[in-house]
């Protein structure tokens, strides 16, 4: 399948729309309403690079790389942290998530120190098997109210180093936003 790399400003306004639909299709709302791909989450994949298979406007398969810093042993590094891996139900487990994150490898590998992602359970395998490493060191996040640790996201976390030396005794910060952290 072919895909196709934007940065977000060139999406237009169906692009847009049509990533929309494939999150909320790929990530559905428990019976209870918790859960889904909220706006919080739907903003964090934006201002990066899109990677899409199928039409822009009616994707079936997508991976965002944002940039961020991540801090480790006192160095803040250009990190390209992935965002919204996505195939539309029907379409997974058929290979096109390989495909997406083959080219976010190269996406990173390219242009930062280091890759990271926060992995569903459901999903670390994947990210296991393309070498994507789970972080073993303490997670903090740094927070209007300073640095906070963030043990809960221990074992989702994921990094590919790049260039960057790590120390996994040493803790990871991630920086600030709305909604999730990691």
């Amino acid at each position: 399948m072919r895909l196709t790399v934007l940065p977000t400003a060139d999406l237009g306004r169906d692009g847009i729309r049509g990533l929309r639909a494939l999150l909320d299709a790929a990530f559905p709302a428990d019976a209870d309403g918790t859960g889904g791909f909220d706006d919080a989450s739907f903003d964090h994949a934006l201002g990066g690079v899109h990677v899409l298979a199928g039409p822009v406007q009616d994707p079936v398969g997508h991976a965002a790389v944002v940039g961020r810093r991540l801090l480790h042993d006192g160095v803040a590094l250009r990190t390209g942290y992935v965002e919204a891996v996505a195939v539309r139900p029907g379409l997974q487990g058929g290979g096109l998530g390989g495909l997406l994150m083959a080219e976010v490898d190269r996406i990173v590998r390219g242009g930062y120190r280091l890759g990271a992602l926060g992995a569903a359970a459901r999903a670390a395998r994947l990210y296991r098997r393309l070498g994507w490493e789970p972080w073993r060191g303490p997670l903090a996040a740094l927070t209007p109210d300073g640095i906070v640790d963030t043990p809960d996201e221990r074992g989702s976390v994921h990094v590919l180093p790049v260039d960057a030396p790590l120390d996994p005794t040493r803790a990871l910060v991630c920086d600030w936003r709305d909604g999730e952290l990691w």
